[in-house]
């Protein structure tokens, strides 16, 4: 899991099958690397999240079927970042 920030939301009006009806955010980690992932929270533009990467991604999203390598696992209510 890693601990990443919610930059953005990703519009996409042509789709594979796996992904047709999955909210897409950005994310940036701390590193500023920015990423996509699919979101079944709902998470808002600068909210912190926690992910979940690799196989494990796709049950996260609560469907396996999904084609995800990145979920939002969940919306960080309190966290106070290094430095």
């Amino acid at each position: 899991m890693e601990i990443m920030q919610v930059t953005g939301s990703l519009v996409c009006t042509h789709r594979v099958s796996g992904l047709a009806h999955s909210n897409l955010r950005i994310l940036r980690n701390v590193k500023g690397k920015l990423s996509v992932a699919v979101d079944p929270v709902g998470a808002s533009n600068g909210n912190w999240v926690f992910t979940a990467s690799g196989s494990a991604a796709r049950f996260a999203c609560g469907d396996p079927e999904v084609q995800t390598d990145l979920t939002i696992g969940g919306i960080i209510d309190f966290w106070e970042p290094d430095g």
